[in-house]
């Protein structure tokens, strides 16, 4: 095969890739699902939680309809200092967050359960500790398409 041939073919390689990336509207649910996940595991790391165990696995897609899906995760675990409330928890947990990735708070951060929104991820995570000394963090993806 000539220079010129082998210069065509990546050229119009890259083109159609080029092409097929343009109708890309962001992650697919399983992309932002392992996002989701990622980001849950290092705010557990973060906060320093201990005795983390994972109360939903994630993994499948939950269907919204339309051809589109969401996914899930979620995370208990227990605080060195059993005695602290979860409201202080919760709040402990939004500053941890920061160091992770840029989430957004849509929900008043005095009321359990906080919610968080990244945009450039399509995650929620909503932090609603159970009780004095332990954590509950569970997220969603938004509905997204499955491919």
């Amino acid at each position: 095969m000539g220079r010129s041939v082998r210069l065509g073919v990546a050229v119009c390689a890259v083109t159609l890739l080029t092409v097929a990336g343009c109708g890309d509207s962001g992650p697919t649910a399983a992309e932002a699902g392992e996002t989701l996940k990622a980001h849950i595991t290092e705010l557990m790391k973060e906060g320093s939680v201990l005795d983390v165990k994972v109360t939903d696995p994630g993994g499948r897609d939950i269907s919204c309809g339309e051809g589109k899906a969401k996914r899930t995760f979620a995370v208990t675990g227990r605080d060195s200092a059993p005695e602290r409330e979860p409201n202080g928890l919760n709040t402990y947990l939004v500053g941890a967050l920061s160091a992770v990735a840029p989430y957004r708070i849509v929900a008043d951060p005095g009321n359990a359960p906080v919610r968080l929104v990244n945009d450039e991820y399509k995650t929620v995570i909503i932090l609603d500790a159970p009780g004095n000394g332990r954590y509950g963090v569970r997220g969603e993806t938004e509905c997204l398409r499955t491919s």
